[in-house]
């Protein structure tokens, strides 16, 4: 099954999409031409989003490289990447089982109406792996494995539920559309209560500014092209130890400008590719709910928050986060973690942010810094357990990518940063049962909660829909 499951998976998003979305689009009635076209349409997406981030990765790793060697930055828990994370989850007993074992729950909540989120975006799965694989190496238990990744599905869904109209009505062309990737979901409680203290704060709470705004007080320093120059010339200024190395340096550091410009640029532009693929399977979906399902309240399709990384607000906080991690990462007393591959990723933290603060640069900035301050500790505590998994796949697979130098732990923002990921891991690993007894109380109490919310909306709709008959009649 291990076998069978990291083939499939190492297809890779940009080969599963398409074929998912064609399959389902031919499920829904659309023809198998326009399907396909839409399929192949999100598969170039993800083509094209990964080479802008390996522009991103090939261009700021060498110089936060170097600024590390020059300023001796190195702490302990060495940065893996998403990729290595998600090769340790996928290539293990527990990822071997995960997309069939989250499949049947989300057939199961959507049966009981604790869910109206159907996740199709099965690339991500790992991230459930990922936290059933830890918990599984700490517990050395393969239940306790299963148990973590399955709650973790279920709370994702139900957050991806929570947060799906804010999302919709803040992103164009998202009707229909949700987001149940537990690293993104697991951040909208935490934006919905700083934004809401944020907003208590006199002067602060006054302050708007978001993308567009800036653009136009700012002119073209208020573009994220022109910041993501600016913050590569500074990070290429920093590579260098004096002024006359500045100077001899100037090719390399004004190239380093361009291309993290060339990111900030190419970024919303692939995006549209997602969007031109998702929306006729998206409108299809919607009119046969309404044709089948006339009184019931509308299903989302549950994709990954790669259709809205390219949000000029998420560009800008992201790009401005980057050194204030690495500066966070050395002076945050206790922290052993310094992100660098991992900062590639940074654009994922804010998808389900934004529609809280409505696109607010500064809100968002703060929430991000809030955010990565307390990840940072969290990849540092989950280190011990990541390193056990990433041993243990390395030795059966040999892959270079969990690869973890002798003297390291192993570690990485995405998924191990997030508040979710770290609350089951402690509960299941340090709380053991009295744990498990909070989970499955949260659990149960977030799908009756969603349970009694769709029941609400079902009947508002009903009577909604006899209040339009008896208009027209």
């Amino acid at each position: 099954m291990e076998q069978v499951f990291a083939y499939i998976i190492g297809l890779g998003a940009a080969v599963m999409m398409p074929v998912i979305f064609t399959i389902l689009g031919v499920c829904i009635g659309i023809k198998f031409g326009d399907a396909l076209k839409s399929g192949l349409k999100v598969g170039v997406g993800f083509i094209g989003l990964s080479i802008v981030t390996a522009l991103l990765t090939s261009a700021l790793g060498p110089a936060l490289q170097k600024v590390v060697e020059i300023y001796n930055l190195q702490l302990k828990v060495f940065d893996m990447g998403w990729p290595a994370a998600a090769s340790v989850a996928y290539n293990t007993a527990v990822g071997a089982f995960i997309i069939p074992v989250c499949l049947g729950v989300n057939l199961l909540m959507l049966l009981t109406k604790t869910t109206r989120t159907v996740n199709i975006d099965l690339w991500n799965y790992w991230h459930f792996a990922f936290i059933g694989a830890v918990i599984y190496f700490a517990t050395e238990s393969l239940a306790w494995g299963f148990f973590g990744a399955i709650i973790c599905y279920i709370v994702t869904l139900v957050l991806a539920d929570m947060t799906a109209y804010k999302f919709q009505h803040f992103y164009k062309d998202m009707e229909g559309i949700s987001i149940p990737q537990p690293f993104c979901a697991g951040f909208a409680p935490f934006a919905w209560i700083i934004n809401k203290g944020l907003d208590k704060i006199p002067g602060l709470n006054k302050i708007e500014i978001d993308a567009e705004g800036m653009k136009k007080k700012f002119g073209i320093m208020g573009e994220p092209l022109f910041l993501g120059v600016v913050v590569g010339v500074g990070i290429g200024c920093l590579t260098c130890t004096s002024w006359a190395e500045i100077v001899d340096s100037i090719p390399r550091i004004l190239s380093l400008g361009i291309k993290m410009g060339a990111v900030m640029e190419l970024i919303p532009r692939v995006t549209v590719l997602f969007i031109e693929g998702l929306k006729p399977i998206s409108d299809a979906t919607r009119a046969l709910i309404a044709r089948k399902f006339k009184n019931a309240d509308g299903l989302s399709i549950g994709m990954s928050p790669a259709l809205v990384i390219g949000h000029p607000t998420t560009l800008v906080v992201s790009l401005l986060l980057i050194p204030v991690t690495l500066l966070l990462a050395v002076i945050l007393p206790g922290n052993q973690f310094l992100p660098l591959a991992s900062l590639a990723g940074m654009f994922y933290l804010f998808p389900l942010v934004l529609p809280f603060t409505k696109g607010n640069v500064l809100k968002t900035f703060i929430i991000g810094v809030i955010i990565i301050t307390a990840g940072l500790y969290m990849v540092t505590n989950i280190a011990p357990a990541f390193t056990l998994a990433a041993h243990d796949v390395f030795i059966a697979t040999g892959d270079s990518a969990v690869a973890i130098p002798d003297g390291f732990e192993g570690g990485a923002l995405d998924f191990a940063s997030s508040p979710l990921c770290w609350a089951l891991y402690q509960c299941t690993v340090n709380l053991k049962w009295i744990g498990a007894g909070v989970l499955v109380i949260l659990a149960c109490g977030m799908m009756w909660w969603n349970r009694v919310h769709i029941a609400r909306n079902q009947r508002e709709m009903i009577a909604k829909n006899s209040d339009d008959l008896q208009q027209n009649i």
